[in-house]
């Protein structure tokens, strides 16, 4: 129940909010303030379009700012409203220990969560079966409409070509949050979830962590449990 800044994790909430209220095949065109967003981005070009799924793709599997500033700014008008959004999602969710200030993750005093609310949230974008296929994606290729830049996208998530049953979901850094990771991973009908914020060594931490309940529940009639760690 710990408050702690999420980083990209963020961008989970996004990508509800674009599932539930964007039409997919809709064109966006990108404007000055998508093409001046700051940290890990596509670089995208005031006036170029994409689709909505491409640029959900972008978001979710690159872990593109601009993407996420493009999508939030096509559903809400503006960042600021768009995050009037979020907050208000994130109320229906149960999300009581939950402030977002932007679509991206960017450090704010006032954007945090907790690894529990992370949880409410994840497995509400997991029922989406787009969300669930692009987390799973290790490499994805998108396009503008016109066809003229191309970018090919690579999975942030390290554990996803290397650990059995990996599923995806989403990796999260920034200075202040440190290094944040959900993972989802699926074997013989046992599903576990993980949360880790401000983990030293996430990709070995979340490795013996998964291990260590697949080793618990093996053979067992408990087919999901939910794993929680905030890490400083």
């Amino acid at each position: 129940d710990q408050k702690l800044p999420p980083a990209s994790l963020t961008k989970i909430m996004t990508a509800l909010l674009v599932l539930e209220r964007a039409n997919l095949n809709a064109t966006v065109t990108i404007s000055p303030t998508v093409a001046a967003e700051t940290g890990h981005r596509l670089r995208l070009r005031v006036g170029e379009k994409y689709r909505v799924r491409d640029l959900l793709a972008a978001m979710l599997i690159e872990s593109a700012n601009d993407a996420a500033r493009a999508l939030a700014e096509h559903i809400g008008g503006t960042e600021a409203r768009f995050a009037g959004i979020m907050n208000g999602r994130a109320a229906q969710l149960g999300m009581k220990d939950t402030r977002f200030t932007n679509s991206a993750g960017h450090h704010n005093p006032n954007h945090y969560t907790t690894a529990n609310d992370l949880v409410l949230l994840t497995e509400a974008a997991l029922a989406r079966p787009l969300f669930r296929e692009l987390v799973s994606k290790v490499r994805y290729d998108i396009r503008t409409v016109n066809g003229k830049r191309h970018f090919k996208l690579e999975n942030s998530n390290k554990l996803l070509p290397k650990y059995d049953g990996m599923v995806g979901v989403k990796t999260g850094y920034t200075p202040e949050a440190g290094r944040c990771l959900i993972a989802l991973a699926e074997r013989d009908g046992v599903e576990v979830l993980i949360v880790l914020l401000r983990a030293k060594d996430r990709w070995n931490l979340a490795t013996r962590m998964l291990d260590t309940a697949f080793e618990l529940y093996a053979g067992t009639d408990k087919v999901k449990t939910q794993v929680l760690v905030a890490k400083r």
